[in-house]
């Protein structure tokens, strides 16, 4: 029977800036196993799945009782581009609906994924996905020129655009449209807003020893 809602975590062998990141210890535990046990608590889930190239992950996936599907090599290499990987992921996952979730994103809530659950479900006939997205409130420049102010008319920080960039936290989506687009990104997508907190991606280590930090005083 057709599975309707699988969540895939990603998690692979190598990390490009901080070493190991998804099994490294993190507040006594690592990143993949604290993502396995908030979305176990999720009865909306109906299979959870670690998509890994790394031993480690298929231990742990064992450990908890989760599936898994072992990565082929190109999928898990820096030539294999986001597109490809998303295709793979969607061909490869028996499902209606996919959660990808990152391990990189600790500090989302159980009851977060649950609204963002039921928010997708109660519009999936308007919105063809739902995307996490945080708040830019920043001067920003490209290539020397600002795109989102005038500096000669600069406003506060808080007027400026409403400009919000993914944090890929959660990431609802069909597994058709995932695999015809090659994208996390529907057509009509749903951007849900998190704060600053559960919106932290870490990709450095700087952002892994903050993230640790604050886990600790919020979990």
């Amino acid at each position: 029977m057709l599975k309707k809602l699988v969540a895939v975590i990603p998690v692979r062998k190598g990390s490009q800036r901080v070493k190991s990141k998804n099994f490294r210890n993190f507040n006594h535990k690592n990143l993949l196993e604290y993502k396995i046990e908030i979305l176990k608590k999720i009865k909306q889930i109906d299979q959870i799945i670690i998509n890994t190239d790394a031993a480690e992950g298929i231990r742990i996936a064992k450990k908890y009782k989760v599936d898994y599907k072992l990565r082929e090599k190109y999928f898990a290499s820096s030539s294999c581009t986001n597109s490809e990987f998303w295709s793979h992921i969607a061909e490869t996952t028996e499902a209606k609906y996919i959660l990808f979730v990152d391990c990189t994103n600790p500090l989302v809530k159980k009851n977060t994924y649950i609204k963002a659950i039921k928010k997708f479900m109660n519009c999936k006939n308007i919105n063809d996905s739902l995307n996490t997205v945080t708040e830019v409130r920043e001067f920003l420049y490209l290539n020397k020129k600002p795109i989102n102010f005038n500096p000669n008319k600069s406003p506060n920080s808080q007027n400026l655009p409403d400009i919000v960039k993914l944090n890929f936290a959660i990431t609802i989506i069909s597994k058709e449209l995932m695999f015809k687009k090659k994208s996390l990104i529907g057509n009509k997508p749903l951007f849900y807003k998190l704060g600053e907190i559960e919106g932290l991606d870490i990709d450095t280590t700087m952002d892994f020893e903050f993230a640790e930090y604050l886990h600790k005083k919020l979990f």
